[in-house]
């Protein structure tokens, strides 16, 4: 059990959310904005991607980035700030018996171009997705080869950053695990991702075992998607993890009703509040990560 949680929260992320929600943060503003309503509502950490402000699709843009960075920065608020950089690893294989006919989807870049905001924002906390992935029904994968892994994993902790690694299924676990074996990371986070079709599911047993297997000492936290975010609040907090939640995730406070990054991390707080712990503030968070500010 863990009594003293740190709540992140995933503002926007880069699915296929805008126009499903009438208020998905969209522009650098936006997305700021977000993640400072996130931290007023008691979140440790904001967890951000961009978008573009024209489509409200998924972008790797420096610029938007640094933006963001910027306006959460400069704010009266203080946040941890972790930037994905799971970005550049779409694959859409082609249809039919056409499949080297890739998609429109496709966006596939190196490990270090994946990095190129984190290089020139150095936020406290960045993501490392730790493994390929059939991700969702139809004919999209994301990409991310022991090779890749090994080169960004580097090139993070030479930068300085603490790397989260995303686990999206249990053979992620098992190479992030032997990344840390061979001293390519720097004591990282670790967060179970759950519920991501065709990843790990999101129930009791899955994030058990998982947990499980993790290294001895290692922070680690865990989420599911849509609803089952508040159930594996719950569960991630009762087997000594840490929790989050947010708009990326699921888009729902309740049946029919839309959230805010707000309302959902108070909802996770009154879960962790009535199981007898609490949120931690950013600047307790640091302490328990170990980070170095950036303000």
């Amino acid at each position: 059990m863990n009594y003293e949680v740190i709540v992140t929260c995933a503002v926007t992320g880069a699915g296929d959310t805008v126009g499903k929600h009438p208020a998905i943060p969209v522009t650098p503003k936006e997305i700021a904005a977000a993640a400072i309503e996130a931290a007023k509502a008691g979140a440790t950490v904001a967890h951000c991607h961009v978008r573009d402000p024209q489509t409200g699709k998924p972008s790797r843009d420096v610029a938007l980035y640094r933006e963001v960075v910027e306006r959460i920065r400069e704010s009266d608020t203080d946040v941890i700030i972790n930037l994905t950089a799971g970005m550049g690893g779409d694959l859409e294989i082609g249809k039919g018996e056409q499949p080297l006919e890739f998609g429109t989807g496709t966006d596939l870049v190196g490990p270090i171009t994946r990095l190129a905001h984190v290089e020139e924002l150095l936020p406290e906390i960045c993501t490392l997705d730790c493994g390929t992935l059939n991700f969702g029904d139809g004919d999209f994968i994301y990409v991310s080869t022991p090779a890749q892994l090994r080169a960004g994993a580097k090139r993070i902790t030479e930068l300085g950053v603490k790397a989260e690694l995303e686990i999206f299924d249990t053979g992620h676990l098992w190479f992030a695990k032997q990344m840390i074996k061979e001293g390519l990371l720097d004591d990282p986070l670790i967060q179970l991702c759950l519920g991501i079709p065709w990843g790990a599911p999101a129930d009791t047993t899955t994030m058990k075992a998982m947990a499980d297997s993790l290294p001895s000492g290692i922070t680690w936290a865990g989420f599911g998607i849509g609803r089952m975010q508040m159930p594996m609040v719950a569960q991630a907090m009762l087997l000594g993890g840490h929790v989050r939640v947010g708009l990326e995730d699921n888009i729902w406070l309740d049946r029919g009703v839309h959230a805010s990054n707000g309302q959902l991390v108070e909802r996770a707080i009154e879960i962790i509040e009535r199981l007898g712990g609490r949120a931690l503030s950013p600047a307790e968070g640091r302490e328990k990560m170990k980070l170095k500010p950036r303000r």
